[in-house]
């Protein structure tokens, strides 16, 4: 039963959901199948993959090597101190990936950085700008 906000009244047993922790039935089916068993399988599918099978051979690379999601992006950037210094990091960016030495998705994950880096210098300033209001409200020195 729900209360008048939509959340779960105490002592309802509907909508507890999975406690955390617990781990999904299936997997735990596979792992009680799987015990004492996973090193010789393991060891079937490298001798097959060693005797030329393609399927045998991709699996084994995909628990080894998994394919990587992201990589270490090096590029020279300006020093940023300023929004000014920011613009220039962002032409630099556009530049490189232009150029062809970035790809889209890492230039966009790195102008995505510059972005935090300019809200951290709006929201510096605006803490200066309020409290140089709340001074001058305050009768403080002008």
């Amino acid at each position: 039963m729900r209360g008048p906000k939509g959340r779960f009244l105490p002592g309802n047993r509907e909508g507890l959901g999975r406690p955390k922790g617990s781990r999904n039935k299936t997997t735990l089916l596979i792992e009680a199948l799987l015990e004492g068993e996973a090193e010789e399988l393991t060891r079937a599918l490298i001798a097959r993959a060693k005797a030329g099978s393609g399927v045998a051979l991709q699996l084994v690379f995909d628990r080894l090597a998994p394919a990587r999601k992201d990589r270490c992006v090096q590029i020279k950037l300006p020093s940023i101190r300023n929004l000014q210094d920011l613009l220039s990091a962002q032409s630099a960016i556009i530049a490189q990936a232009a150029a062809g030495e970035l790809a889209p998705s890492e230039a966009h994950a790195m102008a995505g950085l510059l972005d935090l880096r300019r809200r951290a210098f709006e929201s510096c300033e605006l803490e200066a700008r309020l409290a140089a209001l709340e001074e001058r409200h305050s009768g403080g020195p002008q």
